[in-house]
């Protein structure tokens, strides 16, 4: 624990341990250490989440130390395909904060070092109440997009212009940059949805909560989502774009199946890339209209599936399809949407797949599951037009097929194309020296390194 004895600054980072919310705040952390290199960063989250953010023989930085916290689960639980997924995430928010204050104290015991700054996922409103026990300042890292943010941290005002499970085509165009957004696309636990549910509770909290942040970052970039991002610049002290984070760092590329290799075989633009995160699968009637629009298509595809491909793919169609299609358990996402031999991504609409893919320039179909995903497919589809949502919002056959060929065979399919080409110029330009991101995370070094409490 020598360095943190020596350290200008001991920064405590509480991550949230689901979804891909560690990995982009890690991201951003790693930032700040090489902008703050006199600094020591200790990045606290559950076991399992820490060993697959901080794998052994990756890159280490000295700076930043992981430290598990009690991820709230009984004693003898085991993590199962046939357990609700919801429910580890369940019993981890029982848990907060009461595991995350201890962690702290257990830390500043360990390290000698009592600490500086506070800097928490956005979902931890509970952020705040620490840091105001430490006399510290709070910085609250949002990794999802502006306008999902925009959505939590207005729920009360969403409720009293459209009421508790109005009609789900309902427009919202009673506000600047929501007119094609209808009711039906807002998040859960917005104003449709189980209120009640620890998620939805914990965000309602966190958007009464922000505004107490001394700053409130986001994985995002200024000139992506202009009109919103001036709305939260308004309710907050500090709103600070700092992303994309998948371009504000490198890592060594895991392409332990051969994937860019694969694809240096196919001609430019015509690969179908596939991936649904690492969260959810889609159900099996949907994996089956999939399988058959691959199989009877002509366009090769690449396919990252998480799951068991003997039980959960029809049999034999891996080998049918072994000529023009690849399925693998892990992919190297950022560096194979950047290849020019893809074409089109069939994505859930997670925030960081559709930063990867306005990366990569590649215009992108979807299949929402929950959260912010239909929030995410409509934005891009109906605001930004770069992407497609699936006919009926699910994956059939026809939908499939028709999204497809729209998106790599037609004449929008090429415009689509165009429209995340200038975005992907614009995020590129947001984390070059001088660029809008880079200016943000400038001032947010200067928060998170401040030697005074700013309450």
């Amino acid at each position: 624990m020598e360095k943190y004895k020596k350290a200008s600054k001991h920064i405590a980072v509480l991550a949230f341990p689901f979804g891909t919310h560690s990995a982009p705040l890690l991201s951003i952390i790693r930032r700040l250490s090489e902008a703050s290199p006199a600094s020591m960063f200790s990045f606290l989250c559950t076991e399992r989440s820490n060993s697959s953010t901080f794998p052994k023989g990756h890159q280490k930085h000295d700076s930043i130390k992981p430290f598990n916290v009690w991820d709230g689960l009984p004693e003898g639980y085991t993590h199962c395909l046939k357990r609700n997924p919801h429910e580890p995430v369940d019993y981890f928010l029982k848990a907060v904060p009461q595991n995350f204050k201890d962690a702290v104290e257990a830390l500043v015991a360990e390290t000698g070092r009592p600490i500086d700054c506070l800097i928490t996922d956005a979902f931890y409103y509970f952020g705040a109440d620490i840091a105001d026990e430490l006399k510290v300042p709070w910085v609250a890292l949002w990794t999802a997009s502006p306008r999902a943010l925009f959505s939590h941290a207005e729920t009360e005002f969403f409720r009293r212009h459209v009421g508790i499970n109005d009609p789900v085509d309902k427009p919202l165009d009673f506000l600047q940059g929501f007119a094609s957004i209808r009711v039906a696309d807002l998040p859960d636990g917005v104003v449709r949805g189980n209120f009640d549910a620890s998620v939805p509770v914990l965000l309602n909290k966190m958007g009464q909560t922000l505004p107490r942040a001394a700053a409130v970052a986001a994985n995002s970039y200024e000139d992506l989502d202009n009109a919103v991002v001036n709305m939260l610049k308004s309710r907050y002290k500090r709103f600070l774009n700092v992303g994309p984070s998948n371009l504000m760092s490198s890592s060594p590329i895991d392409d332990r199946h051969g994937c860019l290799d694969w694809l240096e075989r196919h001609q430019p633009l015509s690969v179908v890339y596939i991936s649904f995160g690492s969260v959810i699968t889609p159900p099996p009637h949907e994996i089956e209209a999939l399988t058959q629009v691959l199989e009877e298509s002509n366009f090769p595809f690449l396919w990252s599936f998480r799951g068991d491909v003997e039980k959960q793919l029809p049999p034999g169609f891996p080998k049918r399809t072994s000529s023009k299609g690849k399925i693998v358990p892990w992919a190297p996402q950022q560096k194979i949407l950047e290849h020019p031999s893809v074409g089109g991504f069939v994505s859930h609409g997670g925030w960081n797949s559709i930063l990867e893919s306005i990366s990569g320039g590649v215009p992108m179909v979807f299949r929402p599951f929950f959260g912010d995903q239909k929030l995410n497919t409509r934005t891009v589809e109906a605001i930004w037009g770069f992407g497609l949502g699936l006919e009926g919002g699910t994956l059939t056959k026809e939908a499939t097929t028709n999204a497809l060929n729209f998106i790599l065979s037609t004449e929008e399919g090429k415009k689509m194309r165009q429209k995340v080409g200038v975005q992907k110029e614009l995020a590129y330009k947001a984390v070059q020296p001088n660029g809008s991101s880079i200016e943000n995370l400038k001032t947010l070094v200067g928060v998170v390194t401040c030697h005074h409490y700013l309450p």
